[in-house]
Formats: structure tokens, C-alpha cells, sequence
């Protein structure tokens, strides 16, 4: 008799419930049953599961009755574990600092560090000041060159730049094993080279006129720079004298009192010689002639700020595209927004 009046009474409360509630009911079993029935002496719960739970806590008052998988603390901790989540996803800081560089302007980058291998990073920075894109040395390294160190040479008489010129000589091996005498005059004050010439037999007397044709029509230098070199001949300085010219000789095996004919002599091995082979001296002043225009009209120079020794060469705005003069049959080349 007691057990129909307790069905009765269970069916009168059925009776009375919504239906919302009898159909989460019939999930949360499902659930767990279907936890119950994973293989293993104790089903491991998934992440699923506990999202489940954390959600229909949440929306469902009387879910506590019908837990019987876990604790109902373990579900409450489930939830806080969730809600931290999703507030420190939500609060995440966004991606600091400056955006990214337009996608054209990276493959510039690209492309010059493929076109000129032997350049670094301070040719890469001045080639791109050229067409007008100030970008830092920094940003070259990361998408084009690799990280170079930063030349350091002792600035030479600085205060009288403008009235210093520079002389000397340097060896060229041609392939049939003769040696080339180049001798060649730089002014300190925007590194221009004034005059070169080739000769397999250097005197004094060749010296001496090469001087004559660096400076025509009296536009000679207070100050010229040079070493003890025998094939000046032992007048020189008195001739030199004669015409304004000071003449200051450096120390004996001191080459950094003539450290930018010596930089000079460095850049044209780097840059021209050593990627060629000569084969006499015809050839070489062809070399020579192509790579002194390029070097003193196109080539931006650290110590200018990235300008050309004879002056900013930008051609107007930015343009279309960029457009590539090779010089030397591709060893270098000129850039320039194309119309």
C-alpha cells in the first residue's frame, strides 16, 4: 500500500513539472550514462564533458539532484576554471608595436639582396633612401641583409676637408701574369674621384703629369696626401710647392694616415676587381671608366649620408614600379621609380 502511495505521489509531481525540465533532466542521465559506458575502470572525462556540465549549471536550477558522475563542487570549479579562460582570451593584450611593412616594399628588399649579393646593409639603407623610402637599418636586416658590422675608420683632418686631396697607387694582375700600375686622386671632402690612369711603366715625370691634368686651370687642393713611394721622384714636393700645392707625406707602414685612398683602394677590390678577371689594360680602363662614373655619380656613400659623391640623384616621387640599370654587365645596379 505504501509503495502505491508513493508512486502515486511521484507521478502527481511529474505531472507538475515543465517540460523544459524533464527533457534537460533526460540529457544530464544520457550523459552521464554515456560517460559510464567508455571503456576502463574509471571513464577519464573529457574536456566536453566538462563544458557540458559548467553550461547546463548555469541554466538549469536543479541539475545538483541528478549528478551523480562528480561532485557538485567539481562542476562549480569546472565553471570558475572556464570563466578565467574566456576573460584572460578576452583580455589579452593586442599585438604591440608598429605594423607591418607594405608586402611591395619587402620584396624590394628581397629583390636588391638578390641582385647584389656583395652589398650590405648601410648599401641596402642608401640605395633605398635614393627612391625615397627612408627605412631603418634594422628593417633591412630583417627582411634583406644580413647583419654587417658597422665600418670605423679615424676621421682625417675633418676641419680641412674641403682643401685635402688624396693620392696613391694600387697593383692590378692581369691574366697574362703583367702588372698594372693605377694611380688615382680623391678629394676628402665629398670622396669624388678627380682622375685615374692606367700605365705598366709609373715614372716621375708620368706622375707628375697626371697631377697637372687633376688640376687644370689652377683648381688645385691646399693639402695632398701621400706615401713615400719611390715612384713620385725626389722633386715633387718642391714642384707641388711651386703650383700651391702643400704636400704632406705619411709615416713609414702607417696606412691609416692615408685611410680614405686606402678605403678607396678597398672598394674598388671589393666591389669591381675581384669579381673579374683582367686581361690587360685596355680592358681594365674599360672596367675602371664604367665603374668611376657608377661610383661617383649612382653610389651612396656612408660618409655623405647616403648621397653620391657628385649629389642626391632621386628622380621625383615614388612611381609604379622600380626599375633596375645594371652596371658592369650586372655586378651592380642603379634604381629608379619608373615613370
Amino acid at each position: 500500500m505504501w509503495l502505491y502511495f508513493r508512486l502515486f505521489l511521484l507521478a502527481l509531481r511529474l505531472l507538475g513539472r515543465d517540460r523544459r525540465d524533464l527533457v534537460l533532466e533526460n540529457l544530464a542521465l544520457r550523459q552521464q550514462l554515456a560517460v559510464f559506458e567508455r571503456r576502463g575502470h574509471r571513464p577519464a572525462l573529457a574536456p566536453a564533458d566538462r563544458r557540458f556540465w559548467s553550461h547546463l549549471a548555469r541554466g538549469w536550477q536543479p541539475w545538483r539532484r541528478h549528478l551523480v558522475l562528480v561532485q557538485p563542487d567539481t562542476v562549480v570549479r569546472w565553471h570558475r576554471t572556464a570563466w578565467r579562460i574566456r576573460w584572460r582570451r578576452k583580455s589579452r593584450a593586442r599585438r604591440a608595436g608598429r605594423p607591418r611593412f607594405d608586402p611591395a616594399v619587402i620584396a624590394l628588399i628581397q629583390r636588391l639582396r638578390r641582385e647584389n649579393p656583395t652589398w650590405g646593409t648601410r648599401r641596402f639603407q642608401g640605395e633605398l633612401h635614393q627612391l625615397g623610402l627612408r627605412i631603418s637599418r634594422t628593417t633591412v636586416q630583417r627582411y634583406g641583409s644580413p647583419p654587417t658590422p658597422s665600418p670605423s675608420w679615424r676621421t682625417f683632418l675633418c676641419l680641412h676637408a674641403p682643401e685635402i686631396w688624396a693620392c696613391d697607387f694600387f697593383t692590378v694582375q692581369t691574366l697574362t701574369f703583367r702588372t698594372l700600375y693605377v694611380f688615382f686622386v680623391i678629394t676628402h671632402e665629398r670622396r669624388a674621384l678627380v682622375h685615374w690612369n692606367v700605365t705598366r711603366h709609373p715614372t716621375a715625370a708620368w706622375v707628375w703629369q697626371q697631377i697637372r691634368e687633376a688640376t687644370p686651370w689652377g683648381q688645385h687642393p691646399r693639402y695632398l696626401i701621400r706615401d713615400r713611394d719611390a715612384k713620385f721622384g725626389g722633386d715633387f714636393v718642391p714642384r707641388a710647392r711651386g703650383i700651391g700645392i702643400e704636400t704632406i707625406l705619411t709615416p713609414f707602414r702607417a696606412p691609416q694616415a692615408n685611410a680614405i685612398a686606402e678605403r678607396l683602394v678597398g672598394t674598388l677590390r671589393r666591389e669591381c676587381l675581384d669579381h673579374v678577371l683582367v686581361w690587360n689594360e685596355r680592358h681594365l680602363r674599360r672596367l675602371l671608366r664604367e665603374y668611376v662614373a657608377f661610383y661617383n655619380a649612382a653610389r651612396p656613400h656612408q660618409a655623405l649620408r647616403q648621397v653620391p659623391p657628385a649629389g642626391d640623384r632621386r628622380h621625383g616621387g615614388p612611381g609604379t614600379r622600380v626599375v633596375g640599370e645594371p652596371v658592369l654587365g650586372g655586378l651592380h645596379h642603379v634604381y629608379r621609380w619608373a615613370a
